[in-house]
This record gives C-alpha cells, structure tokens and sequence, in this order.
C-alpha cells in the first residue's frame, strides 16, 4: 500500500481530491488541508521568519538565491522513520515550496530508502491538470485522475459576457509583483483581460508606474503565502502610497495561501472567487468573506 509524503500543499490536496488521504504519513510545514492532514508529522522547515515583513522576506529570498541557498529545511530523519513509498516535490519554484533540489540533496546527505520521488511543475492550467494525472499515475489511479481531471474543467466554463474588464492581479506588495503561471488563464476564463503576467512564464516584478498607467478596471491583490487577515496587516505597503489612491478600478483582497497561490483541485475555487469580483451582480457572493474582500 502507498505510504505518501507530501512536501507541497497543493500535491496534498490532489491526494485528498484522488480519495488517497488515508495513506498520507507525512507532510510540509504548509500543507493545510484537508485539516486531517495537521495531524500528520511535519518533514519541512522554512529558514526565513513567516512574520518578517513582506519587504524583508524578499531581502532573505534574494540573498538565498545570490549564495545558492535552500530556504527549506528537509528533516530526512523523520521521512526515514515514515518509510514512505513516494514523495511528492516541485521544480517550479523555489520559494513557494520545498523543490526537487531540496530532495535529493536529503538523499545526498545519506537518507535511506528508495521512494518514488514525482516531482510537480504547475506552471499552467494543463500543467495543473497534468500534475493531477502524474500524482495519480504514480499511486496506480490513473482513471480517478482523468475523471478529476474531466469535473474540475467542467466546473469552469469560459466566461464570454461583457468582455474588456481590465484585471491587476498583484502577487506581491513590497516591492510590487504581478501573478503569472496560471493566473492569466484564470483571469481570461472568467472574461477579464489581465494586463500584467503571461500564462505559462514565473510571475514578473511591476513598478508603480505600469500600474497606474494602465489605470485596470478591477485590482486584485493576493500575496503568495498570504491569507486574508496577513494581508490587512500589510495592506498599508500599499495604500499609503498616492500611486494607490490614484488607482480609479474596484480593489480587492484575496486569500493567496488558499487559492491564488495554491495549483491544485481548489483552482476552481479560485475561478469563482474571480467570477465573484468580475460579475458582482451575476454571482452570488459565496466566498466573499472567508477567501476575499472588497476595499473602500
């Protein structure tokens, strides 16, 4: 039987969304749900404080970057003890989630046993979808992923009414970073224009001066890593600048730990949050308060 340790929450959830949570025995620091999954023992670490201030993270991710160092620790002696069969990583980011790297340089530093390492990169839709069927091949469910795969599609429909809205999807506030990856595509699905980011490519930094010159019809600001209350807490970076008060469109806040960020089954949650801001006054505001907010 599989024995699966998961190092990224998104892979979590599609073990979840594939009926496999029973055999998760180990997870990342960040993996939350479902919220059984608390309960399993934690194999990661970040090396950067989770409550310096946005600017700082970036200071400490950058200079990880310039020295070629892990900001993850790996605990390869609880991983040992949990004996897993496969282990689920990334290569498509080093900051937002322990990669591929961190993995096998644990097994170069001596850990034993020889699980199925599947390495994820969601850096699309289909690579999304594609992740889906890569998890689900290596836990012999190939037919359970085509079928998630198949009813998580159906559940976003392009949007074709009232075309042209103008969306500002910012990823990060200080300094200022626009959502790429899969975000254009959402944002093109529920029938907004995105006007920073390119679907497929890592998300790109913005300056004050694009923002305001493209003057967006709806602003959407959902940090990576961020929930919805550490966002209000760092909201200031921007609306204390006249940058932001000059923006003229409808601000948002969203919660990109849960949703924006986050490259697995609850993609679709995403959508409707967007469907939601795009179309107050065609979809009901189901997740308005617990996955995002508008501003004054």
């Amino acid at each position: 039987m599989p024995r699966i340790v998961s190092l990224i929450a998104s892979a979590t959830e599609i073990v979840d969304a594939l009926g496999m949570t029973a055999h998760l025995v180990g997870r990342s620091h960040e993996c939350d749900y479902p919220e059984a999954v608390r309960a399993l023992p934690v194999c990661t670490r970040p090396r950067i404080p989770a409550d310096a201030s946005s600017g700082e993270i970036d200071r400490l991710v950058k200079e990880s970057a310039r020295q070629a160092i892990s900001i993850y620790d790996v605990f390869e002696d609880v991983i040992e003890r949990l004996e897993p069969t496969h282990i689920l990583t990334q290569i498509q980011c080093e900051v937002c989630a322990v990669s591929l790297r961190d993995v096998e340089a644990a097994f170069a530093r001596g850990m034993r046993g020889r699980p199925r390492v599947v390495s994820l990169q969601p850096d699309s839709l289909e690579g999304i979808w594609s992740d889906i069927r890569r998890v689900a091949e290596a836990l012999g469910k190939s037919d359970e992923g085509e079928g998630l795969v198949a009813e998580l599609t159906a559940r976003m429909p392009r949007v074709w009414w009232e075309p042209g809205t103008t969306v500002a999807c910012i990823e990060w506030m200080d300094p200022l970073m626009a959502a790429g990856n899969w975000m254009p595509e959402l944002i093109g699905l529920a029938g907004g224009v995105n006007l920073f980011g390119e679907a497929g490519r890592h998300s790109p930094w913005m300056t004050w001066e694009q923002l305001v010159a493209a003057d967006p019809d709806v602003i959407v600001v959902a940090p990576c890593g961020f929930d919805l209350e550490r966002t209000e807490r760092e909201l200031h970076l921007l609306t204390s600048r006249p940058e932001w008060r000059a923006l003229r469109g409808r601000k948002y806040i969203a919660d990109g730990n849960r949703h924006f960020n986050r490259p697995g089954p609850r993609v679709v949650e995403t959508y409707r949050i967007l469907c939601e801001m795009l179309y107050p006054e065609r979809f009901a505001p189901a997740m308005r308060g617990s996955a995002w907010r508008a501003l004054s």
